[in-house]
């Protein structure tokens, strides 16, 4: 499902940055047929609809609102609409084949991180959004940019996400996040607000440095909820992208990660894992996955909450 967020997101960029002449001689000697699966008159009418709605965007709304009140509201309507029907799974016992965790979260767990993410977001969130707006613009916002970096996201992520599992800062911060030993989508975003400063910054840093056009910064703000709630929703599906990408983290990765003791987990990738790879922080959950391959039984040292 993940998967096919990011061909139109590639495809928007494209027909922003591209007459139609230079696109249709792109298909025809640089992609071909494989590019999208789409024809070029596709690809225009795409073009044409995402540009009269971003003209009326533009016509009634102000620079500031848009960055600020409309990322806030498309962060909050993809979070939540993305992350609440495995809640719903979890009650319901369904697809529980596909569950990495036997051990539900029980409704009042649940309620209390929906309250307190709601209560962050609002008071966090949304003040950081406003206080961002004169950095983007400062920094160029342009529509000519490709999407950013996520390789530099990963970086950035990876070490910040090391430090805060340091005795102090995960006792005085990262702890909170870690409340939930058997994660859902919606504890993807539970943590302390000096963790959602820092969560913030590494989202947003790869953005800034190109300075890109507003609605590549939407595009890349979607890809990274849907890819922090996936990886945070408990469930390993055949149709995973973990299950075609092997240097892609998504659930089963990060749930090594919540279900041990902070300082034993290791696996402390965003995306990509190559990381934890380098520096050698996943032998534990490797030598475990060749463990279950081999048939043998295996109990973790499990944290519950």
């Amino acid at each position: 499902m993940f998967t096919l967020c990011i061909y139109p997101c590639l495809s928007i960029s494209l027909c922003f940055s591209l007459s139609h002449k230079d696109l249709n001689f792109l298909l025809k000697t640089h992609f071909g047929f494989s590019v999208f699966c789409l024809s070029l008159p596709s690809i225009t009418l795409m073009a044409s609809i995402i540009e009269s709605g971003w003209l009326y965007l533009i016509t009634h709304f102000s620079d500031f609102q848009l960055a600020s009140m409309g990322s806030f509201l498309l962060h909050e309507s993809v979070f939540f609409l993305s992350g609440l029907p495995f809640i719903y799974l979890e009650r319901a016992g369904l697809l529980s084949k596909y569950k990495i965790q036997t051990k539900n979260n029980t409704p009042t767990a649940q309620e209390k991180c929906i309250t307190r993410l709601l209560l962050y977001h609002f008071s966090v969130n949304l003040p950081l959004m406003i206080v961002s707006y004169p950095v983007f613009r400062c920094m160029g916002m342009r529509s000519s940019l490709p999407l950013p970096s996520w390789y530099f996201q990963d970086f950035v992520f990876y070490w910040g996400h090391r430090v805060l599992h340091t005795k102090w800062l995960y006792k005085h911060v990262h702890s909170v996040h870690h409340e939930y030993a058997t994660p859902f989508g919606l504890t993807s975003e539970y943590a302390h607000p000096a963790e959602i400063l820092f969560l913030g910054f590494a989202t947003i840093v790869g953005p800034a440095i190109t300075g890109p056009h507003l609605i590549t910064l939407w595009l890349w703000m979607v890809l990274r909820v849907l890819e922090t709630v996936e990886a945070h929703c408990g469930y390993h599906f055949p149709w995973s992208l973990s299950n075609f990408l092997p240097l892609y983290g998504g659930a089963d990765f990060h749930d090594y990660h919540h279900r041990l003791l902070y300082t034993k987990s290791g696996n402390y990738s965003s995306t990509f894992v190559y990381m934890d790879w380098i520096f050698g922080t996943d032998k534990g959950y490797r030598k475990l996955k060749a463990l279950k391959h081999n048939g043998v039984g295996v109990e973790d040292d499990s944290k519950q909450t």
